[in-house]
């Protein structure tokens, strides 16, 4: 069999190992925690009785073994039910809500992605000069701010003082495009500053790496640029690392945009999967967690295919 094509058969089946050791670690964690649904719909002055009958009407009176299995092969077979609050199917929420993530993320990838590379190209052709400084000063300050941090700056900044951009990223089909960019303005940029400073500064390592190597003296010899060197000769041979670290931080614009959504208040997966556990909506939230766990393993799987194949000594063994 195919070096490939092994690596991704070994990688969806532990990808798959993997997704139902996050499931069963999820569920258990809602499971130790005080109250449930029915408390939370109540409230804390709802009667033990009146918690017992809300209780065998959500299920939530059979073993949690029981439970966990019958949402386990619910899943399995397509079906992810209905959520415990609301009563309302679970794929519908998550299709709605899904779509607006990914197309948060979509713009956000759009323009982080190519602005990485560019940058750390940048950098490296003036490495230790004004402009490699001043890129990786930026993005370090960029690293070091937590993403509400730099959410709450832009908000002040932009949202208030300027009146350049909303503070509540509300979306709708109703609106145009232009009016849906205008509304995710913010939490694009707050999600572009935080995966751009982890791309640029591996673009630029990664490249500098090769740039030791005895054949990019060679090219330096024969005469070619520095920005030659490093555009035919460094890049190509630095790809690897690289895709790894854009999957990975493509992953955390898809999973990781909890904090961010909930700051702006943008309708998507992270404020549902926030609503779902104060609400303790343990469907709903074993549903988002293997969601999420599914995007990081094949982003990952992703990245492991691009690796092999820029590589010829993996993509022709002897």
């Amino acid at each position: 069999m195919h070096p490939v094509l092994t690596l991704v058969v070994q990688r969806l089946a532990l990808g798959i190992l993997l997704l139902l050791a996050a499931s069963a670690l999820i569920f258990g964690l809602t499971e130790i925690l005080p109250g449930d649904a029915a408390q939370a719909i109540l409230g804390q002055a709802a009667t033990a009785e009146n918690l017992a009958n809300l209780r065998e009407e959500m299920g939530l009176d059979r073993p949690a073994l029981t439970r966990y299995f019958e949402w386990l092969g619910g899943i399995v077979t397509g079906d992810m039910g209905n959520a415990l609050t609301n009563k309302l199917p679970i794929a519908d929420q998550i299709a709605f809500r899904m779509s607006n993530t990914l197309f948060l993320a979509f713009w956000a990838a759009l323009i982080s992605v190519p602005l990485a590379i560019l940058l750390g190209l940048i950098a490296v052709r003036y490495q230790n000069r004004w402009p490699d400084k001043l890129i990786s000063g930026v993005t370090l300050a960029s690293i070091s701010l937590p993403e509400f941090m730099i959410a709450y700056i832009l908000i002040f900044f932009f949202a208030v003082q300027l009146f350049w951009a909303p503070s509540f990223a509300s979306i709708n089909d109703g609106m145009t495009l232009l009016e849906q960019l205008h509304a995710i303005s913010l939490p694009v940029a707050v999600l572009t500053l935080v995966v751009l400073a982890h791309m640029m500064r591996m673009t630029r390592a990664a490249i500098l790496n090769v740039m030791q190597s005895a054949y990019i003296e060679t090219a330096e010899l024969k005469g070619l640029t520095t920005f030659n060197v490093i555009y035919r000769h460094a890049f190509p041979n630095a790809i690897a690392p690289i895709v790894t670290v854009v999957m990975i931080n493509l992953a955390y614009l898809v999973v990781g945009v909890v904090v961010v959504e909930v700051v702006f208040a943008y309708p998507g997966m992270g404020q549902y999967l926030v609503d779902a556990v104060v609400k303790r909506d343990v469907p709903v939230v074993l549903t988002c967690g293997v969601i999420f766990a599914a995007v990081y393993i094949v982003l990952n799987i992703i990245a492991d295919v691009v690796s092999i194949l820029a590589n010829p000594r993996l993509r022709h063994p002897k």
